[in-house]
C-alpha cells in the first residue's frame, strides 16, 4: 500500500466522540466577544526564570531551599508585557521533595535589566535603569539581606556606554570569591562636535568636576556626529561593540577588560575557575555585522582573557559557531553548542565539551542526520539552561524539539548517551529553568493548558527510575480544546531525490464539542524560518482561535527543526515548493475527513510562513477564501540589499554566501528569472500575483531589519494594481515580531475579524 494513502486513511479512521447533546460549534464573530476572549487567555503569564537558593536546614533538622520565580504577563490596560516575581519553599531529602508551597504573593519588578545571587545566596546584585531628572541612568546595586550595599552611578562613570541586557550577548556573574561582577556593555564611544561648535568660556569648577569637563573637551571629535555604527540587528538595533566589564566591589571600581581582540565582540562571559581570568563566546565582526537574533550559524569561538596580564586565548576551533558555554560545578568542564557556519540558520548542533586542565575539546553529541531507532533526533537548541549540569558534573540537561514536541533530554558527557526524562509524557512542551544540586525546576505547557511551574529530582545515574515531579504553581487547564499530533509522509511526486524518505507533522487544535452535522472551518498556519518548529506548546493566537471556533492546523513541513539535519537541508533551494506542496498535501489530507469545511479554509503565517500564506494563495487560486500576512517574505532578489540577513536569502534560495563578495550577477539573473517549475521563489515576479483572488490582510513592523516593511508593501501595490481585497496595518515603532502588547493584541482583532468576514459571512 501506498505510505501517503495509509497515512490519510489512519486519519480518516480517527475516533470521533461526538454527541448529539454537545454544545454547538458556532463561530464567534462578535468583535466585543473576541476581544473578552483574549483578553481572558492573556491572563495566564509565561515563565521566564527560576533561582534555587541554598541549602537550608532548619531547627528540627529538616532541610529546604527557596525558589525565586519570574514570569510575564500581558496588561492590556497598560499595553504592556508586566514582570513579576514570586517565590516558594521547598523541603526536600536531596532526593525528593517532601513539602512544598509558595512563599508570599507576586510583586511585580520594576527597572530591573539583569540581576543575580551571589553563589553563597548572601548578596544580590541588581542592574538597574531610572530616569532621574528626566535622563535615563543606569545604577549597580549590590544587596545584602535587607541592606542596599552599593549603588554605583553607571551612568557617570563614563567608563562604557549602556549595560547590555539581552540574552545574546549580556550577562551578570559573580565571581567565585563574591569579590567581583562581570557584565558586558556598549564600548564607550568619543563625544562628538560640529565642525561650527562654539567654544564657551570655561566656567569654573571644582575637583573631579573639573576633570572630567577637561577630558571630555579633550576626547571630542569634530565630523563625528552622524559616523554610521553597524548594530547586530533585528532586536540588537542598539548594539554594536560590546566590552567586558567587572566591577571591583570592595573598590567601587569598574573597569573595562582589556585584551579582547579588537575584530571580536565578546558577550555570554562567565568567571574562569579559580576567578583567574573570564571565558567569553566572541562573534567576528569584519568585514561587517550580520544579523544574531535567531542566528547562531554566525562565526564565533570560545576565548578566554587572562586577568594579570591581559592575555587573550582562543579556546576553541576559528571556522565554526558557538554559543552558550556552561561550566561545570567541579569547575573542570565547559560545554557549549557548536554548528556550521552559514547555510540554514538554525541547525542540527553539536554539544561540545572543553576541559579546562587537559585544554582538549571533544564532541560530546554529534549532528544527528535522522532520527535513530531510539527517537532521539538531535539538538536544536541556540540556548542552554543558565544551569543545565548535574551535581555530579557528569551529565548535562537539554531542553530541544523532538519532533512536534520539546522534551527535557539528559546526556552523559562521558559516554554521549542520551535519556528522555519526558517522551512518555502528555505534556507537549517542557522547558528547563534551573538544576542546581539535581533539583530541577520546569515549565511545561500544552496547546490547551498555559505554562505551569514543577519540581523534581532528577534520578540517580543509571536509574530506572522516573522523575517524580510536583506542582508549584497550577496553570487552568483549558478542556473545550483538543489537539493531537499526525504525521504525514508525502506522496512519490513530492519526493526530495537528494533527500528520500523523510516525513513531516502537523499539530491540529479543534473544539472538543462539536454538534453533529456541523463542519469546522480551517485555519492553516505553516511556521516561519524556515528552519524552526511549532511545538505543542500554549500560544494565545492559537487558543483564542480554537475556542472562537475554529480548527487551526500547524504544519510542520520538511525543513523544520527537530526531525533531522537531512530534513533541514531537504529545504534550500527548494523553498516556494517543498515547502509548499508539504502544507497542501497535509491540508487536503485533512479535509478529507467530513467534520472539515472544504469551503471554509484560510491561511496565516509570519516571516516564512508568510512567504508560504502568499504563495499558497498564488500556486492554489480561490483554495483558500482569508489569507493574514505578518512582515512576509515576498522578493528575496530585492530583501538581499535591506535586511540584516542577506546570507538568508542566498542559502534559502539554493546558493552560497560569501560576506566578502557581492552576489554574482548571474545568481541576480537567476533568482529573478527562476520559473515556478523550478523553485517559484517570487510570488510577485512569477506570475503567482496574476492569479491571486484571495482577500489578502498585511500586518507590517515599521522597524523590521530582518524582513522590512517594503516587503510588504510590495505585494501590498501588486494586489491593489489587480484589484485584488487587501488591506495592510502598519505598527510603528514594531519590529519583525510585533511584540509590543498594542500592537500584538491589534494584529490579532483584526486577523480574527478577518478570517470571520470571510469564512463566516
Amino acid at each position: 500500500m501506498n505510505r501517503s494513502l495509509f497515512i490519510v486513511r489512519q486519519i480518516l479512521s480517527l475516533s470521533r466522540n461526538v454527541s448529539s447533546s454537545a454544545a454547538c460549534c458556532q463561530v464567534m464573530t462578535n468583535p466585543e466577544d473576541i476581544s473578552k476572549l483574549y483578553r481572558k487567555l492573556s491572563l495566564f503569564p509565561s515563565l521566564s526564570r527560576a533561582d534555587v537558593g541554598p541549602v537550608i536546614t532548619s531547627q528540627y533538622g529538616g532541610k529546604y531551599s527557596n525558589i525565586y520565580t519570574e514570569w510575564s504577563q500581558r496588561d492590556l490596560e497598560r499595553n504592556e508585557n508586566v514582570k513579576f516575581c514570586r517565590q516558594y519553599i521547598v523541603f526536600h531529602d536531596d532526593k525528593s521533595v517532601v513539602y512544598s508551597g509558595p512563599s508570599g504573593n507576586c510583586t511585580e519588578i520594576k527597572a530591573e535589566l539583569l540581576s543575580k545571587d551571589s553563589p553563597s545566596g548572601e548578596m544580590k546584585a541588581v542592574v538597574r535603569e531610572c530616569t532621574v531628572k528626566g535622563e535615563d541612568k543606569q545604577f549597580l546595586e549590590v544587596w545584602s539581606k535587607n541592606i542596599k550595599l552599593k549603588s554605583i552611578n553607571l551612568t557617570a562613570l563614563k567608563k562604557h556606554g549602556k549595560v547590555y541586557e539581552d540574552e545574546q550577548f549580556g550577562c551578570l556573574v559573580w565571581s567565585h570569591s563574591e569579590t567581583h561582577l562581570l557584565y558586558v556593555a556598549e564600548r564607550k564611544r568619543p563625544k562628538a562636535e560640529t565642525f561650527f561648535q562654539t567654544e564657551l568660556p570655561e566656567a569654573s569648577s571644582i575637583g573631579d568636576e573639573e576633570d572630567t569637563m577637561k577630558v571630555e573637551k579633550k576626547e571630542a571629535t569634530k565630523g563625528e556626529q552622524f559616523v554610521f555604527y553597524e548594530d547586530w540587528g533585528e532586536t540588537l538595533v542598539s548594539k554594536s561593540s560590546p566590552v567586558l566589564c567587572v566591577l571591583d566591589i570592595e573598590g567601587n571600581n569598574v573597569s573595562v577588560l582589556e585584551g579582547v581582540p579588537e575584530n571580536i565582540s565578546p558577550g555570554q562571559a562567565f568567571w574562569a575557575p579559580g576567578d583567574t581570568g573570564v571565558v567569553f563566546v566572541g562573534w567576528w565582526h569584519e568585514p561587517f555585522r550580520l544579523g544574531l537574533k535567531f542566528c547562531p550559524n554566525r562565526r564565533s569561538s570560545l576565548f578566554y582573557v587572562d586577568l594579570t596580564g591581559g592575555k587573550c586565548e582562543q579556546l576553541s576551533s576559528g571556522t565554526s559557531a558557538v554559543c552558550s558555554p556552561r561550566l561545570s560545578p567541579d569547575q573542570c568542564r565547559i560545554v557549549y553548542l557548536e554548528c556550521a557556519v552559514y547555510g540554514p540558520h538554525m541547525q542540527c548542533s553539536r554539544l561540545c565539551m572543553y576541559d579546562w586542565y587537559t585544554k582538549k575539546s571533544s564532541v560530546v553529541v554529534d549532528v544527528v542526520k535522522r532520527p535513530g531507532e531510539d527517537g532521539f533526533a538531535g539538538i536544536y537548541s541556540s540556548q542552554l539552561s543558565p544551569q543545565c549540569w548535574s551535581a555530579d558534573s557528569q551529565r548535562v540537561l537539554i531542553a530541544c524539539p523532538q519532533r512536534s514536541r520539546k522534551d527535557l533530554l539528559v546526556v552523559d558527557t562521558s559516554t554521549g548517551s542520551i535519556t528522555s526524562l519526558t517522551s512518555k509524557s502528555d505534556v507537549g512542551n517542557w522547558c528547563l529553568l534551573n538544576i542546581e544540586r539535581d533539583l530541577m525546576v520546569v515549565s511545561c505547557s500544552s496547546p490547551n493548558s498555559p505554562p505551569s511551574l514543577r519540581v523534581g529530582f532528577l534520578p540517580a545515574s543509571g536509574s530506572q527510575e522516573e522523575v517524580l515531579w510536583i506542582t508549584l504553581e497550577e496553570s487552568q487547564s483549558q478542556t473545550d480544546i483538543d489537539w493531537q499530533i499526525l504525521t504525514f509522509i508525502p506522496p512519490p511526486e513530492q519526493e526530495n531525490s537528494q533527500y528520500p524518505g523523510l516525513d513531516f507533522e502537523v499539530l491540529l487544535l479543534k473544539p472538543k464539542k462539536v454538534k453533529e452535522g456541523r463542519k469546522l472551518p480551517l485555519i492553516v498556519i505553516p511556521h516561519g524560518g524556515p528552519h524552526s518548529v511549532i511545538v505543542a506548546d500554549w500560544r494565545l493566537s492559537s487558543s483564542v482561535l480554537c475556542r472562537m471556533g475554529f480548527a487551526i492546523l500547524m504544519v510542520n513541513y520538511r525543513g523544520s527543526l527537530g526531525y533531522g539535519q537531512d530534513s533541514i537541508l531537504s529545504l534550500p533551494g527548494n523553498v516556494g515548493t517543498q515547502d509548499v506542496k508539504d502544507v497542501q498535501f497535509a491540508v487536503e489530507s485533512i479535509l478529507k475527513d467530513e467534520e472539515f469545511d472544504k469551503q471554509k479554509v484560510a491561511v496565516a503565517g509570519g516571516s516564512h510562513g508568510g512567504f508560504l500564506a502568499c504563495h499558497l494563495i498564488g500556486q492554489y487560486p480561490g483554495f483558500y477564501k482569508a489569507c493574514a500576512a505578518q512582515n512576509p517574505v515576498i522578493n528575496l532578489a530585492s530583501m538581499i540589499g535591506s535586511t540584516d540577513i542577506p546570507d538568508w536569502c542566498m542559502v534559502e534560495a539554493g546558493y552560497n554566501y560569501s560576506p566578502d563578495s557581492l552576489p554574482d550577477p548571474a545568481v541576480w539573473e537567476q533568482m529573478l528569472n527562476k520559473s515556478e517549475s523550478e523553485s517559484a521563489l517570487l510570488p510577485i515576479i512569477l506570475g503567482d500575483l496574476s492569479q491571486v483572488k484571495t482577500p489578502v490582510l498585511l500586518t507590517l513592523g515599521e522597524d523590521d531589519k530582518r524582513v522590512p516593511s517594503k516587503q510588504g508593501i510590495e505585494y501590498y501595490r501588486g494586489l491593489k494594481a489587480l484589484q485584488v481585497p487587501v488591506r495592510l496595518l502598519w505598527y510603528p515603532g514594531n519590529g519583525h515580531a510585533l511584540a509590543k502588547v498594542d500592537a500584538e493584541s491589534d494584529a490579532f482583532m483584526n486577523i480574527a475579524l478577518w478570517m470571520t468576514q470571510h469564512l463566516c459571512q
